[in-house]
């Protein structure tokens, strides 16, 4: 058993190994990276671009260079956070906060498919308020594993509410579009 910046090395106790966290890390990030551009509203995407922008949004909505900006910051926090997790000891907060981690990173995937890909707006709205319930819970939980790994998710959750409120606006202010089956 070693030491590495403090924390011992000693794969033990369901710590999983640097390569395996790593690893289970890099496989979240892709799948997410993939899902999301798949959807992105981007010059790729042309149908998904010209529908986003003339929904009517509220005049407090970020620039699109804002949403390109935050979100890899924010997943790179969740991402850190999960591998600090994948690396300490097992037990039932920290399985619950490795479970919680990756329902977030998934609910980021699954918004994306409703909001921009099925044009969900009602439903992409009550998703990103689940989230903020999700990621209020995995700050919780995480906090009595690692508290790095907690803190690094508070902005995602402070976005989240955000997010939640312009979804919401959004939803409110293009009925028509919400219905949008296409």
């Amino acid at each position: 058993m070693g030491t590495d910046s403090g924390r011992t090395t000693d794969t033990g106790g369901g710590r999983w190994g640097r390569g395996a966290a790593l690893a289970s890390v890099a496989a979240v990030l892709g799948i997410s990276a993939l899902v999301g551009r798949r959807n992105a509203p981007d010059a790729t995407h042309p149908g998904v671009r010209r529908w986003y922008r003339k929904l009517d949004k509220p005049g407090f909505t970020p620039p699109d260079a804002a949403f390109g900006a935050v979100w890899p910051v924010l997943e790179t926090g969740l991402a850190v956070g999960g591998y600090r997790l994948l690396r300490s000891p097992s037990g039932a907060s920290r399985n619950a906060a490795v479970g919680l981690w990756l329902v977030n990173s998934a609910l980021i995937g699954g918004w994306t498919q409703l909001f921009f890909r099925e044009r969900q707006l009602g439903a992409s709205a009550a998703v990103s308020g689940a989230m903020v319930a999700t990621g209020a819970a995995y700050v919780a939980t995480a906090a009595r594993v690692d508290r790095p790994a907690a803190a690094l998710a508070v902005p995602f959750v402070g976005w989240l509410g955000f997010a939640t409120l312009l979804a919401g606006r959004i939803w409110r202010d293009n009925p028509a579009e919400g219905r949008c089956t296409a």
